[in-house]
């Protein structure tokens, strides 16, 4: 069904005011998300605010695995909150488990277990997320207490208090999440995710108005910066939006396709970025480590503290060329791991499917990696674009470009996510009104 059919037979105001079901669970997200936010704001004991302000100003103003850090949480870790460390842990583990699911046979057979072994997983994650926040926390605690001018005033004590705290928040996290997957609409990490990097952005874009106020940028820069996020925008959605339909025939359909003309062949549909947002984070999480861990120390004093300073600065043309290198390994590597073509054309040929003009089996996954190889090279080029343009923003006008990398593709994605399923709501809502119309006429 193409997108206007869909919006215009899926979505209306009178559809919306009587699927009940689908307002209940909007404000269950939005009262969710309000509960996020408060949490965002939340200190942890035994801080002095005012130090705390000083740091985030000093270590998460430049980016770097902090500064992403900070913008996922939407500012919870610049003002060191027990929400600090937000999902970065689950979302870690969560990848971790999936690499294990590769290379583990009991692993592997207890994804194939359907329900019950999808549960499991997601048990063996949260424990393994238990984990990995104690360890970022700990990390924290002991930094803030050894760090210039540190802002911990309750002395060895405070990391029997960050570290429980942080961890809890995680957690709590995790769990609201889950509650927003099953009760409310869209997915429940991601639209956390999503509001943290939302909520920060009222703030830069008042901050280009007052430059341009100011007279640090002229209006036609004002107006070309934000031209150019309508254009990003536009661009990213229909990236995201993009598929390769590859035709599917099944030979029981075809006497039903033969008597109905308007019948449509099954499809595959392949995504241009089959891999999502994982692969700009990995990418930005190793190359902005060693300048996130040498930021802590003092340059003056050492040469090669000094030269890696050099090496990693963003926005350099060598950082840039390395992390389109980066991203596109990722795109490939993270793909690989969501589709597998061998066990594509296996279930297409125990379903009786067949891509016309390929034979089944080996020939089929070889002509379904083809196609995948071609699609993630384009997205991964165009992830490359869309993550280094804040970075030309920042280097041509000297402003931070909130319009691109990361958290722009998290926006879209998440928000072309949550429509589609506001969409199957407002559609199932209207189917289950037909059928009980058409359930008093028999009676």
């Amino acid at each position: 069904m193409a997108a206007g059919g869909f919006l215009e037979q899926g979505l209306s105001l009178e559809a919306f005011s009587k699927a009940s079901d689908l307002k209940n669970r909007l404000l269950f997200s939005l009262m969710a998300l309000f509960v996020y936010r408060i949490g965002t704001y939340v200190p942890l004991p035994g801080l002095d605010p005012e130090i705390i302000s000083q740091l985030a100003k000093k270590y998460l103003a430049g980016g770097g695995l902090l500064g992403m850090f900070n913008m996922f949480s939407g500012g919870a870790l610049s003002r060191m909150t027990i929400f600090a460390l937000n999902l970065m842990p689950y979302i870690t583990s969560s990848i971790v488990m999936q690499l294990f699911t590769m290379v583990s046979p009991t692993l592997e057979a207890l994804k194939k277990e359907g329900e019950n072994g999808r549960k499991k997983i997601n048990q063996y994650t949260r424990y393994l997320t238990i984990v990995v926040a104690g360890v970022h926390a700990f990390a924290i605690s002991i930094l803030l207490m050894n760090v210039p001018n540190s802002p911990v005033v309750i002395g060895a004590v405070f990391p029997l208090v960050a570290v429980p705290s942080l961890v809890c928040g995680t957690m709590f996290l995790v769990w609201l999440g889950e509650q927003i997957t099953s009760r409310g609409v869209g997915n429940g990490s991601s639209l956390l995710i999503f509001a943290g990097i939302v909520a920060n952005m009222p703030t830069s874009i008042l901050n280009i108005f007052e430059l341009g106020r100011a007279g640090a940028l002229s209006v036609l820069a004002v107006v070309t910066i934000f031209a150019l996020a309508i254009a990003v925008i536009a661009f990213v959605v229909f990236m995201e939006r993009a598929q390769r339909r590859v035709n599917i025939h099944y030979p029981q359909k075809q006497a039903m396709m033969a008597q109905n003309k308007h019948m449509d062949a099954s499809h595959l549909p392949l995504k241009i970025n089959s891999a999502g947002v994982m692969p700009p984070i990995f990418a930005y999480a190793l190359l902005a480590l060693p300048m996130t861990l040498m930021s802590f120390a003092n340059k003056s004093d050492n040469a090669v503290i000094n030269y890696i300073f050099n090496f990693f600065e963003r926005g350099d043309v060598f950082f840039s060329l390395v992390l389109v290198v980066l991203i596109i390994f990722f795109s490939f590597f993270y793909t690989a791991i969501v589709f597998n073509p061998v066990e594509t054309a296996d279930n297409l040929k125990k379903a009786g499917g067949f891509v016309p003009g390929v034979r089944p089996g080996q020939a089929t996954a070889d002509y379904l990696d083809y196609i995948l190889t071609r699609l993630t090279t384009v997205g991964a080029l165009y992830m490359s674009l869309v993550c280094i343009l804040p970075d030309i923003v920042r280097s041509h006008w000297g402003v931070n470009f909130i319009f691109g990398g990361t958290g722009i593709l998290i926006i879209v994605g998440v928000t072309i996510d949550t429509i589609s399923q506001v969409y199957t709501h407002i559609l199932s809502h209207q189917y289950k009104g037909v059928l009980r119309k058409m359930e008093k006429k028999n009676r």
